[in-house]
């Protein structure tokens, strides 16, 4: 028996419960609610559940989940001042720990009647993660997974954020090695039979470059442009890869139906 299997068997129960905090708060998202209201859902489901909620105090973050609405980017604080419109976009981002393992991951969420650019958008970046899923298995590189997320983005004339990045998960919440959404073919380490590790691309409308806000934690796109991001966390088998963050009511890409 592979010395991984059982380490992967306990983060698919930890990334079915983070699958499932997302499924659960997708029929509750909607014009005239707070993220504060989206975050204090997700920390009760996480904890009736038998989880807890990994952002919650790490490093000072002071809530259980991210939400990044519009031009944010990422680690977006929920806030009871932030109330969702017509029109907005919300990134939900949440990792749960069950068993002392992590699953982490986030979708998008269209609010009334988002823009067909903004929809583009969204479709592009959800696309881009699931390229380079598609081509996971050992043997690669990981500048490969970069590169089909790139490639992809850039030719609909989107860009890729390099200040971020996807990671190796496990025990630990963020652990080697680091996952970038660019790159090259043939370039980085190579991937092998029991990696765990998030793809999360952040992809802009306009230029790739962000700034944090003063609370240390928001990051936005500096030119206010449009962002959005997916994430799945995985495992590499002997011959290829494995979801551990599926939706179990399949649930992909907005809209949710």
């Amino acid at each position: 028996m592979n010395d991984y299997l059982e380490k992967f068997e306990k983060m698919k129960v930890a990334g079915n419960l983070a699958a499932k905090t997302l499924d659960m708060i997708t029929g509750n998202i909607k014009e005239g609610i707070s993220t504060d209201y989206i975050d204090k859902l997700g920390y009760e489901f996480i904890r009736d559940n038998g989880g807890y909620s990994a952002p919650l105090y790490y490093r000072g973050f002071n809530k259980s989940l991210c939400t990044s609405l519009n031009h944010v980017v990422c680690h977006g604080i929920p806030s009871e001042n932030k109330i969702l419109e017509d029109g907005d976009a919300l990134n939900v981002d949440v990792t749960a720990i069950i068993d002392n393992h992590y699953g982490d991951t986030s979708r998008m969420f269209c609010i009334g009647e988002t823009s067909v650019k903004y929809k583009n958008l969204i479709n592009a970046t959800y696309d881009s993660m699931m390229k380079a899923i598609s081509i996971l298995k050992p043997g690669i590189k990981i500048g490969d997974i970069g590169f089909e997320i790139q490639s992809h983005v850039e030719k609909k004339g989107f860009s890729v954020v390099r200040d971020f990045c996807g990671h190796g998960i496990g025990t630990s919440f963020h652990e080697p090695p680091n996952i970038l959404h660019y790159g090259k073919k043939g370039t980085g380490i190579e991937i092998k039979p029991g990696m765990t590790f998030t793809i999360e691309p952040m992809i802009n409308a306009g230029k790739f470059d962000t700034k944090t806000l003063n609370d240390g934690w928001t990051a936005v796109t500096k030119d206010k442009s449009l962002s959005a991001q997916f994430e799945h966390t995985v495992g590499i088998t002997e011959n290829g890869y494995e979801i551990f963050t599926e939706s179990a009511k399949s649930y992909t890409k907005p809209p949710y139906l």
